[in-house]
């Protein structure tokens, strides 16, 4: 059996081509004081929260202080941050807990990118700063009950035109955040033209009502909602200036599944470092199983899986910061690198055994939540779909 010298420390934590020697200085120091927050705040409680499929509600002051929420146009004195860095920070959290990182990704990009990318500069002004400071929680509401893939022409939730405001009602589900969100982002069709717009639903409004999807499987530590709005009125000022079409939903998905490929890369690294972890203690035979061809096959296809996997989203970064990230890009990257994680949770499930399947060694959380990212923000069949439209110049879509 080789020496434990030749342990690279990359190919232990995950990042065996050293991703994040791309990130200079400062954005390290942001990235080790993420880590550190994690460390104590989010790991030690991620299990407990999982099985009694509760959200990290109470950590929002402190989400607040790590300053990465909001751009700086969001917030006066809200610091600038790459793609790259927030790509990084995206897998870490899911490294330590999809659940938290799903948390934090629907307040801070669905909800948020939609009112930034839709909204207009007074709705900016209004909702943006205290959701930079997470005084107010946000969620996104797209997917409807009968209504999944097939959001960009069947949109079952109605807005009509009342007076000086709108009416909506109907159905949505599947709502991360959306039972204790002070602001939820609601996608209807307009009944006078069936377009496609975008409203803001604050709490309390009378109408709405959400309740918690129980039996979850996946991601529990997220709060999915089913809501149903019956007559909510809401003001025209509620209704987001921007948002006319499902083009423009498109253009904040195109930015958060680019953030969902960083998280499903971070859930196959979590998966990663628990499996390793687990396989140089564990013995079998009177050695450890990491000794044992097999198990070291399997750790070298997952970390072959996650190195692919953060090639594609380092370049996805550099494409974003130049602002030609396309939404099959976009697409491309969801699909190929929660295909990569599906496989990987799925190995490391492999390496416990039956110890798999239990929460209190590491791997189980991240192979049942790895289903949900698997098919959130498009499943693999429609973003392959999108994909194929960019390589052949041919629509599939029915």
């Amino acid at each position: 059996m080789s020496s434990h010298k030749s342990l690279d420390p990359g190919a232990v934590a995950g990042d065996f081509f050293h991703v994040e020697d791309l990130l200079d200085d400062a954005e390290n120091a942001v990235l080790q004081r993420i880590r550190t927050f994690l460390a104590e705040e989010v790991a030690p409680h991620a299990d407990e929260l999982w099985e009694k499929g509760e959200s990290p509600v109470h950590l929002a002051p402190r989400i607040a202080e790590l300053g990465i929420t909001g751009l700086p146009e969001d917030e006066t004195g809200t610091a600038a941050r790459s793609a790259l860095l927030n790509g990084i920070v995206g897998m870490e959290m899911s490294a330590v807990d999809p659940s938290f990182a799903t948390f934090f990704g629907v307040h801070s990009g669905l909800s948020m990118g939609s009112i930034r990318v839709c909204g207009s500069q007074e709705q900016r002004r209004r909702w943006l700063p205290a959701m930079t400071r997470w005084e107010k929680v946000g969620a996104f509401g797209l997917t409807e009950p009968l209504v999944g893939s097939g959001t960009a022409g069947g949109l079952t939730t109605t807005a009509r035109r009342d007076g000086e405001g709108w009416v909506l009602d109907g159905e949505k589900k599947w709502i991360g955040n959306g039972t204790f969100a002070d602001l939820v982002v609601v996608w209807a069709r307009d009944v006078a033209d069936d377009s496609v717009k975008g409203f803001v639903v604050e709490k309390g409004q009378a109408g709405f009502s959400a309740s918690v999807l129980e039996g979850k499987i996946s991601l529990r530590g997220v709060q999915n909602a089913h809501l149903v709005l019956d007559g909510v009125r809401v003001e025209e000022g509620n209704r987001l200036q921007g948002a006319n079409s499902f083009r423009d939903t498109a253009q904040v998905l195109k930015v958060t599944r680019g953030g969902v490929a960083w998280s499903a890369t971070g859930c196959a690294v979590g998966a990663y470092r628990a499996a390793r972890g687990y396989a140089v203690q564990r013995e079998q035979f009177g050695k450890p199983i990491a000794s044992f061809q097999l198990v070291q096959d399997k750790l070298s296809t997952m970390l072959g899986n996650i190195t692919a996997a953060q090639a594609m989203c380092v370049r996805m970064a550099q494409l974003t910061e130049a602002g030609r990230l396309t939404d099959a890009q976009a697409a491309l990257a969801k699909m190929f690198c929660t295909s990569r994680m599906r496989e990987t949770v799925a190995l490391a499930r492999e390496v416990l055994g039956g110890n798999g399947i239990l929460l209190e060694h590491g791997v189980a959380r991240f192979f049942a939540d790895a289903e949900a990212l698997y098919s959130y923000e498009g499943t693999r069949d429609m973003n392959s779909l999108i994909t194929g439209r960019a390589a052949t110049g041919i629509s599939a879509f029915v």
